[in-house]
């Protein structure tokens, strides 16, 4: 089939010269913006002198070189043919690219940017598509690597004039090349083998590796059996490794790789080795906002959670406590070897200040403190060791509830309380301001049962209902309806603050610290022993009045 080439050439001596032909020219003058050239032409041409420099900027012809030029057009209107250098150099270059077609021969361009589906590469001013799926033997998902590179070799597999487009492969360059060393070297992937390579690419997922012929995939979590964060705190561009074939696709030439798996898994095994309990020394490799990373052994780290970092502060900040790069020591509280987990804790080597706290105090001390935070259920006292006790609401005041109680005291001021309760297992220690004093519920309910009659002070009165101190720290609430025997509208018409009056215990409800009073209940009461007396008298003398009986009961 003749190309383009051996067409122009047998067609050129019995054709007239016409644009866009390609004719020899000698170089007659160079400037500083022109070159002129006579091409046997009528008149001379002048040339831009850019079109005859090279890569580099240098100009690339003397006066009396002959070149090939295209003409551009043949009498312009003035009388001069225009002729283009660059032209020429271009349509030389697609001849050379049709003849590389035709006989498979393997040029080198230039990479100059990345395009749609691929690359696009200049090869002497003409451009180039280099598709992705043809740029190695291997798919190509990032072509970063490839556009770093300044040059490429290429085999044309596609002319097309019509539509300007030439299309290449360095593929087919690379298979041609390593036909022979890749079968030698696809006869090497087999999962198991040791292979020796070269780091040529390192990204945030893996390394690539060039196995001579075909590209290995070293995925980050197989380069090390420690935690690693990206993959060149480990690898370098250039670096010559050894690694573990871990699978080989032989149909899409794809090779997975390990460097960690040259070398024994240290987590077997690591339960015989630190049983839980067991104290040692590490180093801090990483601190995140959920704890901080120890590293115990070679490609062995085991995990400090927050809450057991510090014996008082379950929520501190990891950077408040340990550095990275400092050796500290640790317990090791839990270690699961199937998830490859090593829970540890920093907490459990130092002193526990509840179990200090419970060897010095026990139930029923009093302690003083100062008031570390106020709540709605009570208060947080200090104590020594840096840790709290806490003052239930209900522990404040015998007399007093909710707001009421927690009203009288602010934050820092020192309170003294009594220790309720310890227990070191749940780092909880109860105390209560309240025990400080004697309940005066509990001495009266001692002292009185329901049904008894008793004076009772009046505190303060309204219409409907009074307020009675029956001891110190202890009152009840007398309401209209027990007030009088009688019917009544206003109590303030019978009571006024500081009366005395005689009440009676109607019920002492223990579980919720109530008392009921009655003074009706007590004039039942009162009227009812008198009848019984008068019956009495009557049975044992007839001359005995009732209103004897009722002289003689309000005499005393």
């Amino acid at each position: 089939m003749e190309n383009f080439a051996s067409l122009f050439e047998s067609a050129a001596p019995q054709k007239e010269m016409r644009e866009g032909e390609v004719i020899k020219a000698t170089v007659l003058s160079v400037d500083n913006k022109y070159v002129t050239v006579h091409a046997g032409l009528k008149s001379e041409s002048v040339i831009p002198l850019n079109e005859f420099r090279d890569e580099n900027g240098n100009i690339e012809i003397n006066v009396g070189d002959r070149i090939d030029v295209a003409i551009e057009s043949i009498e312009d209107g003035y009388g001069e043919t225009r002729l283009s250098r660059e032209k020429a150099k271009r349509l030389a270059a697609w001849i050379e690219l049709e003849e590389a077609l035709e006989s498979s021969v393997t040029l080198e361009g230039q990479i100059y940017g990345r395009i749609k589906g691929g690359l696009g590469v200049i090869y002497k001013t003409v451009r180039l598509f280099l598709p992705g799926s043809l740029l190695d033997v291997r798919a190509v998902r990032d072509f970063t690597p490839y556009e770093q590179r300044k040059e490429v070799e290429f085999k044309v597999i596609k002319v097309d004039r019509r539509r300007n487009n030439i299309v290449i492969s360095r593929k087919a360059v690379l298979v041609e090349r390593n036909g022979e060393d890749n079968k030698v070297v696809l006869d090497k992937m087999q999962e198991g083998n040791v292979v020796t390579g070269t780091v040529k690419n390192i990204t945030d997922y893996g390394a690539f590796v060039d196995l001579g012929g075909i590209d290995g995939l070293l995925y980050i979590t197989d380069l090390s059996w420690k935690r690693v964060r990206h993959p060149s705190e480990i690898l370098t561009v250039g670096q010559e490794i050894e690694a573990k074939v871990l699978k080989f696709d032989q149909e899409k030439h794809r090779v997975s790789l390990g460097l960690k798996q040259l070398h024994e898994d240290p987590w077997h095994g690591i339960a015989d080795r630190f049983p839980v309990g067991t104290r040692l020394f590490g180093k801090i490799s990483n601190i995140a906002d959920y704890g901080a990373f120890v590293e115990i052994e070679n490609g062995i780290e085991g995990l400090i959670h927050v809450s057991e970092m510090d014996w008082t502060n379950k929520n501190v900040n990891p950077s408040k406590i340990v550095t990275l790069g400092n050796e500290v020591q640790v317990q090791v509280l839990e270690i699961d070897g199937s998830k490859r987990r090593v829970s540890l804790g920093l907490k459990q080597c130092m002193s526990n200040p509840w179990v200090q706290f419970a060897e010095t105090h026990k139930k029923g001390d009093k302690i003083t403190g100062s008031i570390r935070s106020i709540t709605d259920f009570g208060l947080f006292i200090g104590l020594p060791g840096g840790i709290d006790g806490l003052v239930h609401v209900s522990d404040i005041s015998w007399t007093l509830s909710g707001d009421a109680a927690i009203r009288n005291y602010k934050k820092s001021q020192e309170v003294e309380a009594v220790i309720t309760t310890i227990d070191v297992e749940k780092e909880r220690i109860a105390l209560s301001i309240k025990q400080l004093e004697n309940d005066p519920f509990g001495v009266y309910t001692i002292n009185y049962d329901k049904g008894s009659v008793v004076k009772a002070k009046v505190k303060s009165v309204t219409a409907t209902e009074a307020v009675l101190e029956l001891a110190e720290n202890l009152e009840t609430t007398l309401s209209i309806k027990e007030a009088s025997s009688e019917k009544i509208s206003d109590l303030t018409e019978i009571l006024k603050e500081n009366d005395e009056i005689e009440v009676l215990l109607t019920n002492i409800d223990k579980k919720n610290r109530v008392i009921n009073v009655s003074v009706r209940a007590k004039d039942t009461k009162d009227n009812a022993e008198m009848m019984k007396k008068v019956k009495q008298a009557e049975k044992s003398s007839g001359t005995t009045s009732l209103g004897d009986i009722l002289q003689d009961k309000f005499s005393q």
